[in-house]
């Protein structure tokens, strides 16, 4: 049986996966880049990187070069429960196969 609350609930949500995707895939994006290539607004945004950032699952750094910018990074505790939610997910895949005693 698939124990489905085994997902990681921060991450589960539509728009927190799009930004972890997003930042397991480089060590660190610029918050304008992660609005651009999300088409999140700045609030949006803000809002769902200040959750994870709260749970530890990402950093920020402040930078002034010409102008302010804001970067954010996964730290290990991002990446350890991204590759976790990964895992439950090829679970519950795996489970559905065809040939896995489920059909």
């Amino acid at each position: 049986m698939i124990d489905f609350d085994k997902l990681d609930k921060l991450i589960h949500e539509k728009s927190r996966l799009s930004i972890v995707t997003l930042l397991a895939a480089r060590p660190e994006w610029r918050f304008q880049d992660l609005k651009s290539e999300l088409g999140m607004s700045d609030g949006n945004l803000i809002t769902h990187l200040r959750t994870l950032y709260k749970a530890g699952y990402v950093s920020m750094t402040k930078e002034i070069d010409h102008r302010p910018q804001t970067k954010y990074a996964l730290t290990e505790k991002g990446q350890t429960a991204f590759r976790n939610y990964l895992t439950v997910l090829e679970q519950i895949v795996n489970a559905n196969k065809p040939g896995s005693g489920k059909d």
